[in-house]
């Protein structure tokens, strides 16, 4: 599902009709990208995307939109609640998880967090998600966050002598635990790869898929998703927003970000 939930069903049924049929009435578009330098059209990842009540709804809706683009790709929505109820987000959004935590797969390609703020806590101060975190992180090929899901990852261990990214709000927090933190929108250390705040998800999820299936299959879904950001007006970093905007932004988050100071490894 080249290009995500909508486009790559069309994609998909496409490419399986295609390969069904003998070579003359093949469509010339599909062989010439299959044949695009690094490009891998079929895979067979395994990706567990957290959910927990409170999460924000586009640092994970962002990067599922490219996880479930990627072909043969399996992703499962991995509810750290006792049943599959709809978690609802910070802001009401309600996703619906496909398994638990202990029915998860064992072996993950990705292991995923979004952020959030209220609800990040209170995940970061649950035992079994954080355990969760930790029994995944062991195996998984890429271990990985948006936003302030870098306090979760942090939490159970796993940023230790990393370089990493998360909300600006929250970024110098990363050193409690034992990281360096960097201010860019992706951040990538060996296997582990961390995104900045909420926006940020959507570039996040293009690194990675350009990382397993090849830049061009990354940059086919970036096409079809029309990713070509163009703001209406500048101020969505720091260095970039006006005082009179970001002391107070600053203030809302302080109640949070005091809060946030407390965690550390448990590890």
């Amino acid at each position: 599902m080249l290009m995500g939930l909508a486009y790559g069903t069309l994609f998909t049924t496409e490419f399986v009709r295609s390969a069904k049929a003998t070579d003359g009435q093949k469509n010339d578009w599909q062989s010439d990208f299959a044949n695009l330098p690094g490009v891998k059209l079929m895979g067979d990842e395994d990706i567990g995307m957290l959910l927990y009540p409170g999460f924000t709804a586009l640092d994970l809706v962002g990067p599922y939109h490219f996880f479930a683009g990627m072909m043969g790709a399996r992703v499962h929505l991995v509810s750290n609640q006792a049943d599959l109820r709809p978690v609802k987000s910070d802001m009401g959004l309600a996703v619906e998880p496909t398994v638990t935590l202990a029915d998860c797969p064992k072996a993950l390609t990705i292991l995923f967090t979004p952020g959030g703020t209220d609800g990040t806590l209170a995940a970061a101060r649950d035992p079994a998600t954080i355990d969760f975190l930790r029994d995944r992180a062991s195996r998984a090929q890429f271990i990985t966050s948006v936003c302030t899901g870098a306090l979760l990852l942090g939490t159970a261990g796993l940023l230790q002598g990393k370089r990493a990214t998360t909300h600006w709000s929250v970024l110098p927090l990363l050193s409690q635990f034992g990281a360096e933190p960097v201010d860019a929108r992706v951040v990538q250390d060996g296997d582990l790869i961390t995104g900045a705040g909420v926006s940020a998800g959507l570039d996040f999820g293009l690194s990675i898929v350009a990382r397993l299936r090849g830049q061009p299959y990354a940059t086919a879904s970036m096409l079809t998703a029309e990713y070509h950001p163009e703001p209406p007006f500048e101020g969505g970093s720091l260095s970039t927003a006006p005082r009179e905007v970001s002391e107070p932004m600053t203030a809302l988050f302080a109640p949070f970000v005091q809060e946030a100071s407390k965690l550390r490894s448990t590890n």
